[in-house]
Parts: structure tokens; sequence; C-alpha cells
């Protein structure tokens, strides 16, 4: 028995000596493939953080890894250490937080014995009513800054290399970019067309964001939106707020030899950007509606990127044509029929057994989709739609059986499409139809 506890102690001081303060390790590993899930163009990693299972988002634009929606994790043990304030984008104040030491956080087989976090207890901060899935947390810099990542957005699936072991292939079809960083958030640079020349902007690469580009407005670079073809809207939530702007599109984007055509473009107004611009050479950001596009290595320590197209380049750009900004938001009791076979007795014969089908219902609890915004002079707004609804069914399908991603998906359908909505307010059943129209034809969110 002393043998043995004196193995687990040699073993134990092994493992810690052999990571450096917020290091992450493959102890016996080269490289390590982990799974994901892409929601709402961002990338879903499950993470385990002493001892809990959680879901973080990979978002290259955070420089520290934050942990938020806390509320059912009743078993998560966090040292606390100091409070900090975190400045993000928004237009509101810097947001309370908690820097927690000396957690154990693995990624696949990717473990940090010694992990700083921090912890956020705003309830508002919260990406999983906009996603539809369970999100605890974002991580960026201190996984990449360790590995060399390679990302699969086609398949799903990253791949953490150890930098002393890794190779790089030839790839005809690649094209590498040098990285620049700014507090610990790598860049790049590519090319918007403004009257028929290409302008050059340096970008940050935000994978945590699901937009395609943002771009920060600046008359004397031509990077403003296309007159007549912007409208104003609710551009996402940051750290420090609501972040507005316009939604544009730009004609073509270039990365190199790749070319984009009628790309989604997002001009955030000044107020909620006024962090960001404190780097004075950045110009937007590059985020996950054109990341996915492509697979990648993402090589901190080289200082380069290498892109190469997957399947989904070709996608069409589109926006929601609706006005509805839904969320995953409560529940509803939905009665479910569910059919049980039994054995029963054939009175005609006294002595033949047959089968029978006996229907039973159960109630059972699902999620509900609730409108959370409407876009004013928009479709929805048009046939008397409210923040509130609950949408019950869309063209016909229950929507509790679909995913929220997949309700979404039919605002972004082709202009002129018909929707018919079902939908719960306080109580009353309510339908409402109409047809999908040309965003640019909707001005402005009141």
């Amino acid at each position: 028995m002393l043998k043995k506890n004196l193995y687990i102690l040699f073993l134990l001081f092994v493992l810690t000596s052999s990571f450096s303060q917020t290091d992450f390790n493959l102890p016996s590993l080269e490289k390590d493939k982990i799974r994901f899930d892409l929601v709402g163009n961002l990338i879903l990693l499950p993470v385990e953080l002493n001892g809990v299972e959680l879901s973080f988002v990979l978002d290259s634009g955070v420089s520290k890894p934050i942990l938020f929606n806390l509320a059912n994790i009743d078993s998560l043990q966090i040292n606390k250490v100091e409070t900090i304030l975190l400045r993000g984008l928004g237009g509101g104040d810097p947001v309370e937080a908690i820097k927690s030491k000396n957690n154990f956080l693995s990624i696949g087989n990717a473990l940090n014995v010694n992990q700083d976090i921090y912890v956020v207890f705003d309830t508002s901060i919260n990406f999983t009513p906009r996603l539809g899935k369970p999100v605890h947390g974002i991580i960026g810099y201190d996984l990449f800054k360790d590995f060399i990542v390679e990302i699969n957005y086609a398949s799903k699936y990253i791949v953490l290399h150890k930098p002393e072991r890794y190779i790089y292939k030839s790839c005809k079809k690649c094209e590498t970019f040098e990285l620049s960083f700014y507090k610990n958030k790598p860049f790049i640079t590519g090319e918007i067309e403004v009257d028929s020349n290409f302008v050059p902007v340096k970008l940050l690469i935000d994978t945590g964001s699901s937009d395609a580009l943002w771009i920060f407005e600046n008359e004397d670079k031509g990077l403003v939106p296309t007159e007549n073809m912007y409208f104003e809207d609710f551009l996402g939530k940051g750290l420090s707020g609501n972040i507005y702007g316009k939604r544009s599109k730009i004609e073509k984007f270039k990365l190199k030899s790749f070319e984009l055509n009628n790309v989604n473009t997002a001009f955030p107004d000044s107020t909620s950007i006024s962090f960001a611009r404190k780097n004075t050479h950045r110009n937007g950001s590059i985020s996950g509606e054109v990341l996915k596009r492509f697979n990648m290595i993402v090589d901190y320590k080289n200082k380069k990127l290498t892109l190469k197209k997957n399947r989904n380049f070709n996608a069409s750009f589109s926006y929601n044509k609706s006005g509805i900004i839904i969320e995953q938001n409560g529940v509803v009791l939905i009665k479910e029929r569910e059919k049980r076979s039994g054995l029963g007795y054939d009175d005609k014969t006294d002595f033949n057994i047959h089968v029978e089908t006996i229907t039973h219902y159960k109630l059972a609890v699902k999620p509900a989709y609730t409108i959370v915004e409407i876009r004013k002079n928009s479709p929805a707004e048009k046939v008397g739609l409210l923040r509130g609804d609950v949408i019950l069914t869309i063209n016909g399908k229950d929507t509790h059986t679909l995913e929220l991603q997949h309700v979404i998906g039919y605002f972004k359908s082709k202009t002129g499409k018909l929707i018919s909505l079902t939908v719960d307010r306080n109580g009353a059943i309510m339908s409402f139809d109409f047809r999908l129209e040309d965003v640019f034809k909707q001005k402005e969110l009141p």
C-alpha cells in the first residue's frame, strides 16, 4: 500500500512539474483529435473544468478564458483569488469578474493543471439562448499558444499538434499568411474592393463571432456601407453591452488568391467599438461565416496561418429576411403520443393470443423559441408579430421538433418565400403569414 501511495505522489509530482503555469500539454501524445459542434458558425468544444463537463466556444478573439452561465453547475469548485473588471465590445461599463487560479482544465487529452480562469456572474452574458445549445465559457489564446491547431470546419474536428513534432505538408491549393498580434489576439491582412480598387484591411481573426465580416467605418479609405444597401440592426452582445450598427454587403473580399463575392458585412457603431479601436491599425474582424469556408492550420509560435478551401466555400451569404430574432427561452409542455404493444386474449377461440397496440399520452418538456427582437419595417412587424411571442409551428412543422438553428434557417430562405407561423401570445394561439423581403428595404431597428 505504501509503495502504491508513493507511486501516485511521484506521478502527481511529474505531472505538475512538467507543466509550467497556464500551459497545456499532451503528456504522452504527439497530437490529439477532438470533435466539435458547429452551431451558428461557432465552434463548441467539450471541456472538463475541475472535474465538471462543460462546453466552451473556441474564440480566437479572447486573450483570457472566461467562464459564465453558472446557474446550474453546483459542483464546480472555483478558487477565488481577486476581483477584476473585464472590458469588451459594447457601449456599457466593464463587467466584474473574479480571477481564479490553480484550476484543472482538459480539452480532449490536452491538460493544464494550473489554469487561470476569469469567472463572470452577470447572467445577461450567456450564449445559450442564442445558440440553442449549452455554452459555459470561451477560450482562445491559452489553447492556441501551446499547440499548432488544425481546424477542419467541414468535418467538424480540431487537431492539437505539439509544435516541436509538427511537419508541414506540401499543399498547392493552400495559402499561407503572416500573423501579427496585439494583446495576444491574431490579425491577418485581407483586401476589400472599393470603387474597383482593392483596399488592404487589417482584421482580427475572430472564431468567436458568427458574422462574416465586421468593418470599422473609415471614409478616407472608402470603408463605408454601400449607399441604399444597408439597414440598421442589432449586431450582438459584447462583454460591455449590446452592439448595434449597419448591415450591408461588399462586392469582393480577397485573401490572396481566395476571392469571395457579395459578402455580408457589418459596420458597428463607434460607441460599441471604442475599446477595440484602441488598436489604431485595426480595420475590423473576419469571423465564423467566412472562416467556416476554409480548413485552417493556426500556428501562433511561427506567426502564420494556412488556409485551404473546403466544401462550404461557394455557399451564398444570406441575411435573416424576416426581421425576427429568436432565442431558446424557457420551455413548453407538449402532449406526446406513445404506442406500446401487449398481449391480448381472443374470446372467440378461448385460446388464441394476439398482439394489440395500446396508445398512451405523456407530457414532455421541450424548448420554447421566443421572439426577442423585431426589426422595424420588417415583414414580421408589418403582420403584427411582437416580442415575447412563442413560435409553436413554422410552415406546418412543430418547432419543438427542430433545433434553434434550423428554425432560424427558414428566415434566411429566398426572397418571396411564404412563412406561416403559429404563436402563443400570453396563452392565446394566433397565426401569421408573411413573405420574406429584401433586407435592404427594411431600414432600421427601433
